[in-house]
């Protein structure tokens, strides 16, 4: 009877279970990538790209001195090959970051609570199930750099912003489609 009684319980939590998860999936307009996450969905990824990173990584320290040389290298380096996803203010209201699923970060903000070290571990690695790629073959410095340039972004003048469109990408495709 008691075996009974613990098998049942098992199916009615796990169909209460799908029925969440349905219900869940519904309000979010099923899966698509243009849908805006929800609080929860927020709140859950930003808790496993943390948990995702290694303490040792996290603890690490931008060895570079802050320089205007570094942070102008790195907004030529952000608007050629970042700013498609972040855009050249580091809000990521762009045409590509609009359809992304999770969205990319406003980096003025939320990255501004990260350390340096898990700034450059996101960049160096990527992150998975969003469309953060990785870049291993990019030089530690111009890596580092970048980290400057992401702690810079709440400061950003409107200049810097449109001094950047120069090395913005004409297309994101290497060539025509046809």
């Amino acid at each position: 009877m008691t075996r009974r009684l613990i098998g049942f319980g098992i199916i009615v939590l796990t169909l209460i279970a799908a029925c969440l998860g349905w219900l869940w999936v519904k309000s979010a307009r099923g899966f698509s990538a243009s849908a805006q996450p929800t609080a929860l969905e927020a709140k859950l990824a930003t808790m496993a790209r943390t948990m995702a990173i290694p303490r040792d990584s996290a603890a690490m320290v931008d060895p570079l001195p802050a320089s205007p040389e570094n942070l102008v290298m790195a907004s030529k380096h952000f608007a050629a090959h970042c700013a498609v996803c972040h855009d050249n203010n580091g809000d990521g209201r762009t045409n590509i970051g609009n359809d992304l699923y999770p969205k990319p970060p406003d980096m003025r903000f939320g990255s501004q609570s990260m350390s340096d070290g898990a700034l450059f571990y996101s960049i160096r690695n990527g992150i998975r199930m969003s469309g953060m790629p990785a870049w291993p073959d990019d030089e530690d410095n111009k890596l580092w750099m970048l980290v400057q340039f992401i702690r810079h972004l709440p400061h950003q003048t409107p200049a810097e912003v449109e001094e950047m469109k120069k090395y913005n990408p004409k297309t994101i495709f290497p060539e025509p489609i046809l």
